[in-house]
């Protein structure tokens, strides 16, 4: 039986960026999934405070060049692209002027949340997806770490469920710790809309989107949810398990063969 294809959408990879469990996360799970014999694609923002020059990072020209609307307005998408120095991983970075490469991660110079954090999560979300779409390479399992990559199960459950490229991929989330300060904006469910992700779909959650408020909107489009972190929130746990979702609690610095058991639970095998 081929493995499965896992498509890995990281919103901190470590070393090109500092040191997180987050961020450690990020660059260890891949690795790990890789080396047990998995086809895998890893993703990440091209945050503003990524030294393209030491990380050797080159755009993919081929990839680049559309345009994705966001509140009425274009914004183009830029892909690059980089190996993680040794190991076999390739990460792509999703990058648009505005949103990621002229500005910092989720703070700004005076330590304050960006206050269009939410209108980022959109793009990165969609860019990735476009840009999958584009490799044509069909995920088996997505599995979502950071708020960042919060977005992505509701697109995959509607606007992109009829997409060959995703039309049976199981979506896993990974829970950290709160990593926001401020409440997104109003607008970010207007944002959100995009094919069959509207306000009807949003009608059930707050019109303004707080860390929790943006996490029940994730685990209510998984397939199946992971605690990432010791003191990941127990509330949002419990939310996952009272919706009947598939859970699986922290599992330390041992976790790669309960995720691969966790994938083939979400995922499992079919015969030709």
């Amino acid at each position: 039986m081929a493995k499965k294809k896992i498509l890995f959408i990281n919103q901190e990879i470590t070393p090109y960026v500092p040191d997180t469990d987050l961020s450690l996360m990020g660059k260890a799970l891949p690795q790990a999934i890789q080396e047990k014999g998995y086809e895998i694609r890893t993703f990440m923002p091209k945050w503003g405070t990524i030294n393209e020059r030491r990380g050797q990072l080159h755009e993919v020209i081929r990839l680049s060049g559309m345009n994705l609307i966001i509140n009425d307005t274009d914004h183009p998408l830029i892909i690059k692209v980089a190996s993680i120095v040794n190991t076999r991983v390739q990460v792509y970075f999703i990058d648009n002027d505005d949103y990621f490469s002229k500005r910092r991660m989720i703070t700004d110079e005076n330590g304050e949340d960006y206050d269009d954090n939410g209108e980022r999560a959109i793009f990165f979300a969609r860019g990735v997806l476009e840009t999958v779409k584009k490799l044509r390479w069909v995920p088996d399992v997505i599995h979502c770490q950071g708020w960042m990559s919060a977005v992505v199960p509701l697109y995959i459950k509607t606007a992109y469920h009829d997409e060959p490229s995703f039309a049976n991929t199981k979506v896993v989330t990974s829970l950290f710790t709160n990593g926001l300060s401020k409440n997104f904006g109003e607008n970010f469910k207007q944002g959100i809309e995009f094919r069959d992700a509207n306000a009807e779909v949003l009608a059930g959650y707050n019109d303004t989107f707080d860390y929790n408020e943006l996490s029940k909107l994730a685990i209510d489009f998984s397939d199946g949810v992971i605690q990432g972190h010791a003191d990941t929130d127990p509330a949002l746990m419990q939310y996952a398990k009272d919706k009947n979702i598939p859970v699986l609690g922290y599992c330390g610095d041992d976790f790669a063969d309960a995720f691969e058991s966790f994938y083939d639970q979400i995922c499992p095998d079919t015969e030709e």
